[in-house]
């Protein structure tokens, strides 16, 4: 039996398909963590493109009502019209400001009798559990300017009630409105100054930030070597294990052997010179 036979055993093969699934887990979690990093670039590379671009008609970024596509996203729109201050709804528990609060929601009748949805920003929770007072919208025709994002759609086990909503539901939203309503996308209202501290208070920039998905992926990567790394390990102390219960020393043994024939040998060279020294 030589000495890394015992990898051959049923236990061995067991121990390997455990570090390679294992190995395998920790190489998908590195993908996936790849990809979620791609995603973030990507999002950055939109937000560089058009979070600061120039405004555009509506019907032009949008030439459906249902349309939206995801590299449009934060993409600035120019609005003409009515704000449909009748029809305001708010989102429910949204953040911002420290605390949860509300999304002001508010339907634009534009000049081509197509209505858009406008954020107009966020308000705290109030004491009632309702918004707490914010400004109504300008009355009258406005030009104002909104950057593109995709609605939310429905959320199982949540509803809305009145005019608060669970989500940013513009499906729902345009089945209360008598106009041809846009369904692929809202926009958050661009504001500056002292208009955008005042609520509905306006939504902040997001961030440039890719995360920390590249250092995770790697991690990963090192866990799956160092499974083998450990299996290998392993192995070696097995080996170690079955050498010496097998009567074979190790090494560090062999120069306190070497020492006992040194001794061994100095005693038979005295008991030779007594001998010679008796004859005499």
């Amino acid at each position: 039996m030589t000495d890394w036979s015992f990898l051959r055993s049923r236990r061995w093969a067991g121990y390997l398909a455990l570090v390679v699934v294992f190995a395998i887990v920790c190489c998908a979690l590195g993908m996936w963590q790849f990809a979620r990093r791609a995603e973030a670039r990507a999002e950055i590379a939109r937000i560089d493109a058009n979070y600061d671009a120039q405004a555009i008609p509506v019907s032009n970024a949008l030439p459906e009502l249902g349309g939206f596509d995801v590299d449009q996203r934060w993409q600035v729109v120019a609005l003409s019209g009515e704000y449909l201050a009748g029809d305001e709804v708010v989102v429910r528990n949204r953040p911002g400001q420290g605390g949860s609060g509300y999304e002001v929601l508010t339907p634009m009748l534009l000049d081509d009798g197509s209505v858009f949805v406008v954020d107009r920003g966020w308000v705290a929770q109030g004491s009632d559990g309702r918004p707490s007072e914010y400004a109504a919208p300008p009355a009258g025709p406005v030009d104002v300017e909104a950057r593109l994002k995709a609605g939310e759609g429905q959320i199982n086990g949540r509803t809305s009630a009145g005019d608060e909503f669970a989500t940013i539901d513009l499906d729902e939203l345009a089945g209360r409105l008598d106009e041809p309503t846009y369904t692929g996308a809202y926009g958050l209202l661009v504001q500056s100054g002292a208009d955008a501290a005042e609520p509905p208070i306006a939504a902040t920039r997001p961030l440039r930030d890719e995360g920390p998905h590249l250092s995770y992926a790697l991690q990963w990567f090192v866990f799956a070597i160092m499974g083998f790394i450990g299996l290998a390990w392993a192995a070696n102390r097995e080996r170690k294990a079955i050498a010496e219960a097998s009567g074979v020393l190790p090494d560090r043994r062999r120069p306190v052997q070497r020492q006992v024939n040194r001794t061994q040998r100095r005693d038979s060279d005295a008991d030779l010179e007594d001998g010679v020294l008796d004859r005499r």
